[in-house]
């Protein structure tokens, strides 16, 4: 089925897609609301596209899903509908299974190593990966924030304080690494419904990032910020296969170029967002808890190995030399 839609779509292309002339309109779209940095530097990224190439291209971009869910745009890639996207690393991973090693716990150390492995060989080699079986290519990788642990009453330092805790998890596998491998119980209560299962004692614990946390206000019915740091959330831009076909090897090194700076100056903004909440939850009454973060690091390679998601363990290593 992806290989006709790529077909579909690389036909589609040859028809619809002409090269850069005069000037060329592009569609960059995303799920992520305007006031995101997610958004803001993809403005950013579109108009200095437009100065650098001369007014050859020009690219609008589209948040809050206005030209469809995540899904749709990811499959919108194929069928010409739009030339760039951001989307996380879960969706590239159900095209390309080992792309997903990016979501493993642990894997990345801090945001720097992140942003240092987008450019690396093995970045590269995951990326030609992805391309190979889907066609499209990934131009860099924003940094979206450090999925943190938030306890109602537990206090967490080790691993093993989880076991038994009842946990609300996203519903994919390298999210439930971590905590199933801590012995806890884990619920896939969906993102709206989070708070009022928190409130009512459905759960005692989820996790996030500190941004998350935040806008949907579970400060309010929990006490503890549990600084477990187990993922590294990120985001990948990505431009369509035929609309990189059409690209001069100059122009291609200009886009890739941009959304690189683009990605930094979007981790940079999330980073300072985290270290301003941080203390924000301090001031509102939260107790900030730190953890051993190599015992759960250790625990979670143990019980719940890279190859038990179907991931290649060279290409963990691999990620994690990288400096």
């Amino acid at each position: 089925m992806k290989r006709t839609l790529a077909a579909l779509g690389a036909a589609f292309a040859m028809i619809s897609v002409a090269p850069a002339s005069a000037q060329t309109a592009l569609k960059w779209a995303h799920v992520y609301e305007a006031s995101e940095p997610f958004h803001t530097e993809s403005v950013w990224a579109a108009e200095e596209i437009k100065k650098r190439t001369n007014g050859r291209y020009t690219i609008t971009v589209y948040p809050a899903s206005q030209l469809g869910k995540e899904a749709d745009i990811n499959q919108g890639l194929t069928l010409g509908t739009v030339d760039i996207i951001i989307s996380g690393s879960s969706f590239a991973a159900k095209e390309y299974k080992p792309i997903g090693v990016t979501y493993y716990p642990y894997i990345f150390r801090d945001p720097a190593h992140l942003i240092a492995y987008t450019k690396s060989d093995v970045f590269r080699k995951l990326a030609a990966g992805y391309e190979e079986e889907t066609g499209h290519h990934i131009l860099a990788a924003t940094y979206y924030g450090t999925r943190q642990t938030t306890t109602s009453n537990r206090v967490i330092k080790t691993c093993a304080d989880l076991k038994g805790l009842k946990i609300r998890v996203p519903d994919a596998p390298a999210y439930l690494a971590m905590p199933r491998a801590c012995g806890a119980n884990t619920a896939p209560i969906a993102f709206a419904e989070v708070y009022l299962a928190l409130q009512n004692g459905t759960v005692e614990a989820q996790e996030n990032p500190l941004t998350a946390i935040d806008a949907k206000k579970f400060y309010e019915v929990q006490k503890n910020v549990i600084l477990t740091g187990h993922i590294t959330d990120h985001l990948n831009i990505i431009i369509s296969q035929s609309r990189w076909a059409s690209l001069s090897d100059e122009d291609k090194k200009i886009f890739t170029e941009v959304t690189q700076q683009a990605a930094e100056r979007a981790t940079k903004i999330v980073e300072e967002r985290e270290a301003k909440l941080l203390t924000a939850f301090k001031e509102r009454g939260l107790n900030i808890v730190e953890v051993d973060k190599k015992d759960f690091e250790k625990t979670v390679l143990e019980k719940a190995p890279v190859e038990m998601y179907g991931y290649r363990k060279e290409d963990y290593d691999a990620i994690r030399a990288v400096k």
